[in-house]
């Protein structure tokens, strides 16, 4: 297949939480469908992993943006960055997210669910707030934001990363009902139980040879980065 035949050929993709698990995992898929890939995690040795590992495919290698998201302005010079070398975003992948501290709610220190709340939702409000109009610029602008179960199967001692995700969604699910009228498409990813360093430290106990691998999420997940994805607000639950 030539390169232009791919279906994200030269369409732009940001992916943020891109060092390790299904973000990279996702990464890897947009860059196999053509994507050049904006790499975005805190770990610049672990992106680095991420840009090798595309070169030995024969991929073209990502632009890696090593970054704490809780840096709220570099999230908009990276916007400002993207549209002086691009002039656009085709793809936005809000896949970064915490765990937290599990336990009782009012056992929760001030600072750790500052730090969720920041990590897992106001990190994507900013990135919301400085890529929209780079995905409205797009063809075919396309956003997808990884939530989780726990944002509606609501269970003891998971009320933070459960508030955070349930909050997730409602500002994905508001961004998406503002932009009916335009060509870009939201929406929001359940990966389900997933073989990840996340999962492990949720639940240690768990045989992680049971889980699906992060790439199989990944390809469920990239799937509603594609122009050919029509949908708009809704919540898939990946079926690996």
């Amino acid at each position: 297949m030539l390169v232009t035949d791919l279906p994200l050929a030269d369409r732009v993709a940001l992916v943020t939480g891109a060092s390790r698990g299904i973000g990279f995992a996702t990464a890897q898929a947009l860059a196999r469908m053509g994507a050049h890939v904006i790499a975005c995690g805190r770990s610049k040795r672990l992106l680095e992993d991420l840009d090798d590992a595309l070169k030995a495919e024969g991929l073209a290698p990502a632009t890696l943006v090593p970054f704490d998201l809780r840096d709220f302005p570099a999230i908009d010079r990276l916007g400002q960055a993207i549209f002086e070398r691009w002039g656009r975003l085709d793809v936005l992948v809000g896949n970064a997210g915490q765990l937290g501290q599990l336990g009782p709610i009012g056992h929760v220190k001030p600072d750790a669910w500052n730090e969720l709340m920041e990590v897992n939702v106001t990190a994507n409000w900013r990135l919301i707030r400085s890529m929209d109009p780079l995905l409205r610029i797009a063809e075919t602008g396309r956003a997808v934001f990884v939530s989780s179960g726990a944002a509606r199967r609501i269970r003891a001692y998971w009320g933070p990363y459960s508030v955070t995700k349930a909050a997730l969604e409602a500002l994905a699910k508001s961004y998406a009902a503002e932009l009916v009228e335009t060509h870009v498409r939201v929406n929001i990813f359940n990966p389900g139980p997933v073989r990840t360093a996340m999962r492990a430290k949720a639940m240690p106990g768990e045989n992680p040879e049971t889980l699906p691998q992060p790439a199989e999420a990944a390809t469920e997940l990239v799937k509603l980065c594609l122009p050919s994805c029509t949908a708009q607000g809704e919540i898939f639950d990946s079926k690996v």
